[in-house]
């Protein structure tokens, strides 16, 4: 009997707790040979959260993972993966909108041969418009900037086989982009497609910078692609031809007695290559954070405990 380790970062999601364990149990009950282990990691939660899924443990193997402080989504899942047994894992958001009835397709999937099975939402119900706009636009730069072949709209649920998964965890970048690790990281791949739901209860965690798509689009390109970098000399490159076309402009208007508005013409300037120059500044200055980050040297999280079905 093969093993599937499902691994939820989850903070306050004491309502949809229950369905989402049931949900799980009777999609993995429809495919053969495989058991199943639940790993939820605990990113601080305020509610009744773990002392719901203690009461779960007596009739689901699950493992509870609580962290000392609140981490964040990314630091939870790795926790999960490095914390897990199984022959592949299952990645999926606690708040069923990721359908757990999808699981039977994403082993099928695996069993042909596939070692990472992303899934791609097709539609997106009851998310906030703003939200998917700049999601777009963050999926959009990052495929025309990395060097990594991220498809638009593939998210985090996805099926990953314990091979992939061990090289992926090789990787000792501090806050990895764990989206596009598993497409970096090769292997034979393929995509389900699929309908996201509306979240069924508790509130959305949505941020704009904090795990959201401003986060997710700089650490996205920033962590497969040295372009970013590349358009920094673009601008500083058009900011001096620029100035050169200036000069040549100012010098033919002198001579033929064409009368130029110093003002304007040095405030034109001036903003033109501040822009440009605090642009390159700023490019140069993410990547300069993601070494300090990578070169202190510290764990990417800290566990309190951890709550075991099988102790």
């Amino acid at each position: 009997m093969k093993l599937i380790s499902f691994v939820f970062s989850f903070r306050n999601e004491e309502k949809n707790l229950k369905n989402l364990i049931d949900r799980v149990h009777k999609s993995v009950q429809k495919t053969q040979n495989w058991d199943y282990e639940l790993i939820f990691v605990n990113d601080d939660s305020t509610d009744n959260s773990e002392n719901i899924l203690l009461d779960l443990q007596k009739q689901f193997p699950i493992k509870i993972i609580n962290m000392s402080r609140r981490f964040g989504t990314n630091p939870c899942v790795l926790a999960g993966f490095e914390n897990c047994s199984g022959d592949c894992i299952i990645y999926m958001d606690s708040d069923l909108q990721d359908p757990p009835e999808l699981i039977t397709e994403l082993v099928k999937q695996h069993e042909k041969g596939f070692d990472i099975v992303h899934t791609k939402r097709t539609k997106r119900l009851g998310e906030p418009k703003f939200k998917l706009f700049f999601t777009n636009i963050a999926y959009t730069i990052i495929h025309k900037l990395s060097d990594i072949n991220l498809e638009k709209d593939v998210g985090d649920f996805k099926l990953i086989s314990k091979r992939a998964l061990d090289k992926i965890l090789e990787q000792k970048e501090y806050n990895p982009y764990i989206r596009g690790l598993s497409v970096w990281v090769g292997f034979k791949q393929t995509y389900v497609d699929y309908v996201r739901d509306a979240r069924e209860a508790g509130e959305s965690k949505f941020s704009l910078f904090a795990e959201g798509p401003v986060t997710q689009f700089i650490r996205g390109v920033t962590s497969y692609s040295l372009k970013p970098l590349y358009l920094g000399v673009l601008l500083g490159f058009f900011a001096f031809l620029f100035s050169i076309l200036l000069i040549i402009y100012a010098f033919y208007a002198k001579v033929s007695g064409i009368a130029v508005p110093g003002t304007t013409g040095i405030l034109i300037v001036i903003s033109f290559f501040s822009g440009a120059l605090l642009s390159t500044i700023g490019i140069m200055g993410i990547y300069l954070a993601r070494i300090f980050e990578q070169t202190k040297g510290r764990t990417r999280y800290v566990i309190k405990d951890i709550k075991d079905y099988k102790k």
